[in-house]
């Protein structure tokens, strides 16, 4: 049996989205912040690249997305909103450099764009690409014996229905396939699933704010909920997730427009109990959980047992951090960006992202620019982490995307006006 050289997979932890699947075996750890103890418990699962903000235009804004305006990658975020658009046709190209700060060749590419079918309807799709880079392999003795390249990738179909003038609601379908386990071991098969997205998005008529001209929005989207995910002999949760959030964009004048969104996080996936751990001869405790004889599972001292069925998992992750809860808002991460538009041409962006360190510590700050010329648009975006020491430094983003309108017909002349 061969296993990786390569020690990405021993260093990066989950919380950060790299490369690791959730473990049956995994505990919560104690440990001290600003002189107290605390319990160190992220949530991790499966295929975690599903929740990798694919775009730069969303990504310069902290990673909002429930009720920012549709473009191109609005399945990701909230495919819903794609019948709001005011484009007949629109697709584009996003390419992310991921943990540029420690490995140089693992990417992430996202392909996405959708049609307004009908005047209420509007159909797209999408594809989204995880390549891990090139990995060695090497036997228990340490020698080379190759290198693999594996790779995550999710194909989508999503329609958005508009129910009333304000109010539309949306149904994205996602396959999802995974190659992660060949890295640890190389004759090991693929692992697939397949999971729905629900969306709905809101946006008011224009109403004044003070004397300017303004636009509310809302959205909601509960995503990737779906089959758990089988590497080997156990099944593990992928990462379903509730997105709340609203928006104002406020138009100052006929070419200065300032749009401000907010959303939140939470992960519909079960947190992991606090398990009992045995004691030494001189009665300290240790590292090893302890055993019930009588059911041949790990005792769980404070929580819930994770390992339950999909729909029991979800319910169930509102309830069940060992922290009480205090700890469940602290799965709640926090999104806040904003939008300046100038003469919907050139814009400028920034945002925040915000999740408690015990529950995985991603804070940062992003910021980046967009230029559109006819039909095509070029968006950047840039992060900044907060913490130092945060393999997410220096994520870069490119988008490139083409909006097309339906082709306006020519007005007939009127007989009556004609010489």
């Amino acid at each position: 049996m061969t296993k990786t050289k390569f020690h990405i997979y021993l260093v990066l932890p989950s919380v950060f989205l790299a490369l690791s699947f959730k473990s049956k075996s995994q505990i919560s750890t104690l440990q001290t912040l600003n002189g107290q103890t605390v319990v160190i418990n992220p949530i991790t699962t499966a295929v975690p690249f599903l929740l990798i903000g694919p775009d730069s235009k969303q990504g310069a804004m902290g990673d909002v997305g429930a009720a920012t305006d549709p473009d191109a990658n609005s399945i990701h975020w909230n495919g819903s909103k794609m019948i709001f658009s005011d484009k007949k046709f629109t697709f584009g190209l996003s390419a992310t450099p991921w943990l540029r700060t420690l490995v140089p060749d693992i990417y992430l590419y996202y392909l996405g764009g959708f049609a307004k079918v009908k005047k209420n309807t509007a159909v797209g799709g999408s594809l989204r690409y995880f390549s891990l880079g090139n990995i060695d392999l090497t036997n228990i003795n340490g020698v080379q014996t190759g290198s693999i390249r594996p790779n995550e990738f999710a194909l989508d179909a999503a329609i958005s229905q508009r129910l009333s003038d304000n109010f539309s609601m949306g149904v994205a379908m996602r396959f999802i396939n995974s190659g992660i386990s060949r890295a640890f071991t190389s004759n090991a098969n693929s692992a697939s699933t397949a999971a729905v997205d629900i969306s709905g998005y809101y946006k008011s008529n224009e109403f004044k704010l003070s004397d300017k001209k303004a636009i509310a929005t809302g959205g909601f989207a509960l995503t990737n909920l779906g089959a758990k995910i089988k590497y080997s002999n156990d099944p593990n949760f992928i990462p379903m997730n509730m997105r709340l959030g609203g928006g104002l964009k406020t138009k100052f004048d006929e070419y200065n427009t300032f749009g401000f969104y907010l959303d939140f996080n939470k992960l519909l996936v079960p947190t992991s109990p606090l398990y009992k751990t045995k004691l030494d001869a001189n009665g300290n405790p240790t590292n090893e959980i302890e055993i019930d004889p009588a059911t041949n599972e790990k005792v769980i001292l404070k929580g819930k047992n994770p390992n339950v069925p999909v729909a029991q998992g979800i319910f169930q992750s509102f309830g069940d951090a060992p922290g009480g809860f205090n700890e469940e808002l602290q799965e709640v991460n926090i999104c806040a960006g904003a939008d300046y538009t100038y003469n919907n041409v050139f814009s400028l962006r920034a945002g925040y992202f915000y999740e408690p360190k015990t529950k995985g510590s991603r804070q940062y700050v992003s910021f980046g620019a967009g230029f559109k010329y006819n039909v095509i648009r070029l968006d950047l975006s840039y992060l900044i982490p907060t913490l130092i020491n945060n393999p997410l430094a220096r994520t870069l983003r490119f988008s490139l995307t083409f909006d097309f309108d339906p082709a306006k017909k020519e007005q007939a002349p009127n007989p009556a006006t004609q010489p």
